[in-house]
């Protein structure tokens, strides 16, 4: 079969088949009298067998060793195809989110553009100090856009850097909650607890609202970040988790305050007051969890808990009793006028 005969059956220029046959990929294996090129059906073939490997993505010299090389193994060949495409849709989800900032951002013009790339570069350094320049030091007139900061806020491990973009994802506005808040979401653990550490920084009831699904996190640590800053926004859902990180031990402290917070609301003082004493009445509560439970009851209102400190003074647990006796002066001392 003559060149242009093949051309037209497989879809493959004639140019292109003379490349072929300059790099030996294909080489007709006939001459017609008059020294046209002749291909033969094995040559056929074999242009179907190199056209399939370039839509795989190889190039040309890598058909060549794959259809050369006896020890060039399929599996060798999938493996390197697989890493190349995860390479190159990494870099083409790249430039999908800076087109997506730019285009969020709406800049005017063409230095906008260039001011947002920037910040981007500036957000993708491994310099942690070049990182946090970049967020407290923006183009001017140019706005941060939000969902850039908030992908920023779930990546960066250096607690400074951290500070900072959550600092100006605080104040930009636009649709930076919900695209922080899906960190919560995510299978990572790190991921998770930055986010809700960003929310509770944001304001609104959208951001409230996140805070308390949060409560329902498998970590500790994120339902701590979530009571503490629901707690804070006079969220009365927050007081099961407070009371079980005073008697925990975990920023017992911060919660005891919050706790003592929510018990200045109108209606609430008895339900946490109730919660705080189921707790110390558990059989399985030692006595350093009794201690720290007897402790949170002076930041509650004085009327309430003196009654309950003045019962604790008589606890079995001297140590208890001792704590409960010393902090019913505190209060005492702090009722006067």
């Amino acid at each position: 079969m003559l060149i242009g005969e093949v051309a037209r059956r497989s879809g493959v220029s004639t140019r292109m088949l003379r490349h072929y046959e300059s790099l030996g990929l294909v080489r007709p294996t006939g001459r017609t009298t008059g020294g046209y090129r002749e291909y033969s059906d094995e040559d056929i073939r074999r242009i179907f067998h190199v056209e399939s490997l370039r839509s795989l993505g190889l190039s040309l010299r890598q058909i060549g060793r794959a259809l050369e090389d006896p020890a060039f193994t399929p599996s060798a060949l999938v493996g390197d195809l697989i890493r190349w495409a995860e390479d190159r849709l990494a870099r083409e989800r790249e430039l999908l989110e800076r087109l997506r900032a730019v285009d969020s951002s709406a800049p005017s013009d063409w230095q906008g553009v260039l001011r947002i790339v920037e910040l981007m570069r500036g957000l993708s350094s491994a310099s942690a100090a070049s990182r946090q320049q970049s967020v407290l030091a923006p183009a001017e007139g140019v706005p941060v856009p939000a969902e850039v900061l908030a992908a920023a806020v779930l990546a960066e491990a250096d607690a400074n850097v951290a500070g900072a973009l959550r600092w100006a994802l605080a104040r930009a506005g636009g649709d930076g909650l919900a695209s922080v808040a899906s960190g919560l979401r995510s299978d990572d653990v790190d991921v998770r607890r930055r986010a809700v550490v960003a929310v509770a920084e944001m304001s609104g009831g959208e951001a409230t609202a996140v805070l308390a699904g949060a409560l329902d996190d498998s970590d500790a640590t994120v339902r701590g970040h979530a009571a503490l800053a629901l707690g804070s926004r006079g969220g009365i859902e927050a007081v099961p988790m407070l009371v079980a990180m005073v008697a925990e031990g975990v920023n017992d402290v911060e919660a005891a305050e919050v706790l003592g917070t929510l018990a200045l609301g109108s209606g609430r003082a008895e339900q946490v007051m109730s919660a705080l004493v189921e707790e110390l009445a558990a059989p399985a509560a030692d006595s350093a969890v009794r201690i720290r439970l007897t402790q949170a009851l002076v930041e509650m209102p004085a009327a309430l808990a003196q009654d309950v400190l003045q019962q604790l003074s008589d606890d079995d647990d001297r140590a208890v009793a001792r704590i409960a006796s010393a902090l019913v002066g505190v209060l005492g001392e702090r009722s006067k006028p």
